[in-house]
């Protein structure tokens, strides 16, 4: 028991970590099918695993055991160097419903939530299980001004720290690595 107290004491703070923000809901009606492929990321919340990376994309493929295949990659434009992390996700909850577990570390998930979507699955807001977590993607690397605009305020409604927001270079710089 004393050797299990330590184990329990790093676990607890993972709990829970598949949740969502208080105070939002995911998308209903929610096709993983049509959710997979390639995502450009636009915009993002600063933490620690993407620090310094542009060009970043995510890209969702099913895995022949029914999970998805997560593969996430970014490029550092300093020093040129690509980061790339592969991992599985699958879904919380109803299959309808926009909720992910993902995980890139062993039996570790995160909570991937899609809180907005447009209907033809040109864009969406990402959030994590909490508020330090969030990410505007579309299937282009580029988003229009007013559909930005318009995700950003939807994120400030549902009390993100839009002004902390990092928008992610997708432009001819990233080219040498698409």
């Amino acid at each position: 028991m004393p050797r299990l107290l330590p184990c329990l004491a790093v676990l607890l703070p993972l709990v829970g970590c598949t949740g969502l923000p208080t105070g939002t809901q995911a998308v209903s009606d929610f096709d993983l099918e049509r959710y997979l492929g390639t995502w450009y990321e636009i915009a993002r919340l600063d933490h620690r695993f993407e620090r310094g990376l542009d060009c970043v994309t995510a890209d969702y493929a099913l895995r022949e055991d029914g999970q998805i295949r997560v593969r996430n990659r970014g490029v550092d434009l300093d020093s040129g160097e690509v980061d790339e992390a592969e991992g599985r996700a699958e879904p919380v909850g109803a299959v309808d419903r926009g909720r992910l577990k993902v995980s890139f570390f062993g039996p570790f998930y995160g909570g991937y939530n899609v809180l907005a979507l447009d209907d033809d699955y040109r864009w969406s807001l990402v959030a994590g299980p909490n508020r330090d977590y969030l990410w505007i993607l579309a299937r282009t690397p580029t988003l229009d001004a007013a559909t930005y605009a318009a995700l950003v305020d939807e994120a400030a409604a549902l009390d993100f720290p839009v002004e902390a927001l990092i928008e992610v270079e997708q432009g001819d710089a990233c080219a040498p690595y698409r």
